[in-house]
């Protein structure tokens, strides 16, 4: 049985006949970007604007708890290394994914708080999209929150925005698609009744009313390749990341508002 994003995407394909085109797709210029949120209906915007009301914040909350917490062989909490973070972690989102000297590539926030755990607390790595995973890295996020995006900017990078870039254009899987395809040539457009955005991950981890609770960025680019009928990556995947980083790069500039709310 098709999956409900699967049958969304072959009505896109009906209606805008993107599959037909031979054009390549046209990047967004720099004055038309915009955040998902200016998708979002008044309704959507307003839980994502209310602490109060936007789920996500209980993901955040636990975050604060767990970086509180004494963990591994240790027994330190990543408050004993990294203080408050309130102002340790302040900006330190908005330049993620970044370049690991020891690795040679970049990590993203998710793999950076796992090598902490692993190098400095000698605890286990958190399963992708666990929810302590996800609880702290949305609590490390937050404190960046109205910070300008400047992911992409370290020289060093600039191969693996390359290579994320060629993934975001590439056309893959059964329906013959690129991201770009939705992302930069038909937004504005509808989906299956949802608004196709252009793709700025401003907000990761964001809690989806779809999901029920918040997820990564990675869960959301691994649907959208099962949905045009591609092999996903696997998570953490090098290839993930430089999409990831592509990402991140193009929506410089923007403020960082997680934990965002989105359908």
């Amino acid at each position: 049985m098709r999956s409900a994003h699967a049958i969304a995407i072959v009505a896109l394909l009906i209606a805008v006949d993107i599959a037909a085109s031979s054009v390549p797709a046209a990047e967004i210029p720099q004055q038309e970007r915009r955040s998902g949120y200016s998708f979002m209906t008044p309704d959507t915007q307003a839980i994502q604007d209310d602490d109060t009301t936007n789920p996500g914040m209980l993901g955040v909350l636990d975050g604060e708890a767990l970086w509180k917490s004494k963990a591994g062989a240790t027994g330190k909490a990543c408050a004993d290394c990294h203080d408050d973070a309130r102002t340790s972690m302040k900006g330190v989102a908005a330049r993620y994914p970044a370049f690991d000297k020891a690795l040679r590539r970049p990590v993203n926030l998710e793999q950076r708080i796992n090598l902490c755990r692993v190098e400095h607390q000698q605890a286990t790595a958190l399963p992708y999209e666990s929810h302590d995973l996800l609880a702290l890295a949305a609590f490390v996020a937050e404190q960046s929150r109205g910070v300008a995006i400047v992911a992409g900017a370290d020289p060093q990078l600039e191969p693996f925005v390359a290579r994320g870039r060629e993934l975001f254009m590439q056309r893959q899987g059964q329906l013959n698609l690129g991201c770009a395809n939705c992302h930069d040539d038909n937004w504005d457009k509808r989906l299956a009744g949802s608004a196709i955005t252009q793709a700025h991950p401003t907000g990761y981890p964001l809690y989806r009313l779809e999901w029920q609770s918040l997820g990564s960025l990675q869960r959301r680019m691994r649907a959208c390749m099962t949905g045009f009928r591609a092999q996903a990556y696997d998570y953490g995947a090098p290839e993930l990341v430089e999409l990831e980083l592509y990402l991140m790069s193009r929506a410089q500039g923007m403020p960082i508002e997680t934990p965002a709310v989105r359908p």
